[in-house]
């Protein structure tokens, strides 16, 4: 599959709409605007009413706040019928479309404000005093920022929080026949004709000829963004490193990869991972922050190192260079997001407002199909079964960054990636299709002591990009919107973003 030009202008078009925020700056806008849902009318339509009586309605909901390994193990035994799950789908599609409508109501707002704000200044420029320019510098500035981040939570945040329970759903009704089918399946043996299925003759099977050939070409498209300021520094802690690139090297070595792993480990708070062409993989800082033992992380650099054994990004450079790429979305984004005009090493600057690295190569860019992404996801799940790791933790940090607020932290990763449900089930089948090992890793002392060593990056970061001047806010000394947690003992995340009763 080759470039398409179209594709393109669709995926720099879309860009105007999908960011990455950290944390903090999702947790200041949602805290800013819920501070003033008193006052702001939401959706013009009420809410949806619930479609189930409490008796049935109750256990669903607390279905859906399962983990996807826990709601694997539960859904054999849960007595929804399928008529109640389908009720209960509808009411999540309605309530979702309601959500996203008053989330647009006020981004109507806020661009209103914006332009009297304006046209205010426009007409009084020549009379007011420098305190009031800067007063009403501050409040172009928030209403840009609110609406801009208020627009990726309707385009990216709210549709994948409904996405990650309606996959649960389909868990709750499909699953325990799916279940059932895999089970014949092992009973039968015929699971070993499926795809990949030769686990055993991993390292010595073909799933990826001319692997090779690729080398040139990653290492090509790395030199040339290096030069054109558009790739993010890296972590310089030795220890981290180290580790990242001998566990990832430890999975290789049991995978189908034939050319040598070659690990860079960026100082960027995305939560991602990608791998350009040739066994060229990237892990970024965001991504170590949030994995909580080794297994997890051995089962996303596993998926990695699969789309490099299965030539997944070899069309990467057929008719475009990543560099130029980058920089024209960047070009775009800068326009966008801050009304400038980029320039090199734009992306770097970008990188602690907009988006990672991770987010630019996108499937859509790398010319990936999601059936390729599944594919990884199989193979991965088979790399870190043969590396000695437990196969459950790709799908465990997956439950991870699908709940609470990863899902908005992780809005790239998703947004690269097939519907949920497809991806769990299919992640599930594989690992009941494994030989069963005996001692399988999950934890060990040398990922606590990488957490140890990354906090200390983290916060040197972290210092550093106060003192860096941000593309967000160029004007200093605005008063900072009140900051407030996400996660709550009364409430849903759901409930809060969507201002619903409880």
């Amino acid at each position: 599959m080759g470039w398409r030009f179209g594709q393109i202008l669709l995926f720099i078009n879309k860009l105007k709409r999908i960011a990455e925020w950290d944390a903090r700056a999702w947790t200041a806008l949602l805290a800013s605007l819920l501070l003033i849902s008193s006052t702001t009318a939401w959706a013009s339509q009420p809410a949806p009413e619930k479609p189930l009586p409490p008796a049935v309605f109750n256990p669903l909901q607390e279905a859906l706040e399962l983990g996807y390994n826990q709601l694997f193990n539960e859904a054999p035994s849960l007595e929804f019928s399928s008529d109640q799950v389908e009720k209960m789908r509808h009411y999540e599609e309605e309530l979702r479309d309601y959500c996203k409508r008053g989330w647009q109501d006020r981004i109507r707002q806020w661009e209103s404000d914006l332009k009297k704000t304006q046209q205010e200044l426009r007409q009084r420029t020549a009379s007011i005093d420098e305190q009031q320019r800067h007063r009403m510098h501050c409040r172009i500035q928030n209403l840009r920022v609110q609406r801009n981040q208020a627009q990726v939570l309707v385009d990216q945040g709210i549709p994948t929080a409904f996405e990650n329970r309606l996959a649960k759903l389909d868990i709750i009704e499909k699953w325990p026949a799916e279940r059932r089918q895999i089970e014949q399946e092992l009973a039968s043996g015929t699971y070993h004709s499926r795809q990949h299925g030769d686990v055993k003759d991993i390292g010595f099977r073909d799933v990826g000829s001319g692997q090779q050939e690729d080398v040139k070409k990653g290492r090509d498209a790395i030199e040339e963004m290096k030069i054109s300021g558009l790739m993010p520094k890296e972590i310089e802690n030795e220890f981290v490193r180290r580790y990242v690139t001998d566990l990832a090297k430890k999975i290789a070595a049991r995978s189908d990869l034939h050319v040598p792993v070659q690990v860079t480990v960026l100082n960027s708070k995305e939560v991602n991972a990608f791998a350009l062409p040739g066994g060229f993989l990237f892990v970024q800082r965001g991504l170590l922050e949030e994995v909580e033992d080794e297994a997890q992380l051995a089962g996303v650099l596993a998926h990695e190192i699969a789309h490099a054994a299965a030539r997944h990004g070899h069309q990467l450079m057929k008719r475009a260079t990543v560099a130029s790429i980058i920089y024209q979305a960047a070009q775009v984004a800068a326009m966008i997001f801050t009304g400038g005009v980029a320039s090199i090493g734009m992306y770097y600057a970008l990188q602690y407002g907009f988006y990672g690295l991770g987010l630019v190569l996108s499937l859509d860019l790398l010319g990936v199909s999601r059936e390729f992404e599944l594919e990884a996801d199989q193979l991965g799940v088979q790399y870190a079964w043969n590396a000695g790791y437990d196969p459950s933790g790709f799908i465990r940090f997956f439950d991870k960054m699908a709940h609470e607020t990863g899902y908005v932290k992780g809005l790239s990763w998703f947004r690269t990636h097939p519907p949920f449900y497809t991806r769990m089930v299919q992640a599930k089948r594989e690992i009941m299709f494994l030989p069963k090992k005996e001692n399988l890793i999950r934890q060990t002392s040398a990922f606590q002591q990488m957490k140890e060593e990354l906090a200390k990056v983290t916060a040197e970061a972290e210092e550093e990009e106060q003192n860096r001047p941000s593309l967000l806010t160029p004007e200093e000394g605005c008063p900072k919107p009140e900051t407030i947690d996400l996660i709550s003992a009364e409430g849903s995340d759901v409930e809060r973003i969507c201002a619903l009763p409880r």
